[in-house]
Parts: structure tokens; C-alpha cells; sequence
């Protein structure tokens, strides 16, 4: 059991990083069949792509972020990058189409989980109170003030 709980953050985050790097491979290269949408799914989507940027800079987001999983380099900013797009997921799912529902919790769910295995680099930026860094010695020698 013990061993299982060890790799139990490994494991999602594997499953996350997949997850993205593949769903968001897809926003470019469109290897996957997607469901067909109506409404205001449809509406929603659509204005998304028509803005021109939303959808690229979400997908190379989702690709980014996700590689960055899947090797464990940087991972708290893999998972403060990701942590946007999985609100707007879990969003989207709840309001517009709750078919995609159970993914989008699954989703949801890693992303809480893999945020509470690494809070320890978190824990700054929960700080309510905080002061700048100083600025360095080689800085204020060179007269920049």
C-alpha cells in the first residue's frame, strides 16, 4: 500500500501531462475526431476561435504545460499554467455541455491532487503578506536605483 501511495502523484501526473500535451497536440493537428456540437457550445467554441489567439495560445499552453508533466521539470509552473484552462474546463462541462462532465472532473481532480502533493511550492504564493526581494548588491553598485 505504501508503494502505491509513492507513486500515486507519479501516476497522475503522467496521466495529467498526457491528458494535455495530447488534447492540446490535438487543438493543431486535429488527430482526434471530435463530437459534434450545437448550441451554445457550438456559440462558445466559435467565438473562441474567431478572437484569433484564444485557441492557439490554449492549446500551446495545454502542449507546454503538459510536456513539462510528463518529463517533471517545473512542475508547480506546469500546474499554475494548467490551473486557468482547467476552471474554464470544468466550466464549460458544468454549464454548456455536461456530456464531457466526468472527464472534466477527472481532470479537475489531478490537478487538486498533484497541487496538494506539491504545496510545499505553493506555499509563497499563499502568503497573504509579502515584501519584494532586495535588490542586489551588483544592481545598486552600478548606480541603478
Amino acid at each position: 500500500m505504501t508503494t502505491l501511495l509513492n507513486k500515486a502523484p507519479h501516476l497522475a501526473r503522467y496521466a495529467l501531462g498526457t491528458i494535455f500535451f495530447v488534447f492540446g497536440l490535438n487543438g493543431f493537428l486535429h488527430f482526434l475526431p471530435q463530437p459534434p456540437m450545437t448550441g451554445a457550445p457550438l456559440d462558445f467554441v466559435m467565438a473562441l476561435v474567431a478572437s484569433g489567439y484564444v485557441i492557439p495560445v490554449l492549446k500551446g499552453s495545454e502542449v507546454i504545460a503538459g510536456a513539462l508533466l510528463l518529463s517533471n521539470r517545473f512542475v508547480p509552473l506546469a500546474l499554475a499554467l494548467l490551473a486557468p484552462a482547467v476552471v474554464g474546463i470544468v466550466g464549460f462541462h458544468t454549464l454548456l455541455a455536461p456530456a464531457g462532465f466526468p472527464m472534466a472532473l477527472l481532470v479537475l481532480v489531478l490537478e487538486l491532487y498533484l497541487a496538494w502533493s506539491y504545496r510545499r511550492a505553493f506555499r509563497p504564493m499563499l502568503q497573504a503578506h509579502t515584501e519584494p526581494a532586495e535588490r542586489s548588491a551588483l544592481v545598486t553598485a552600478h548606480g541603478v536605483a
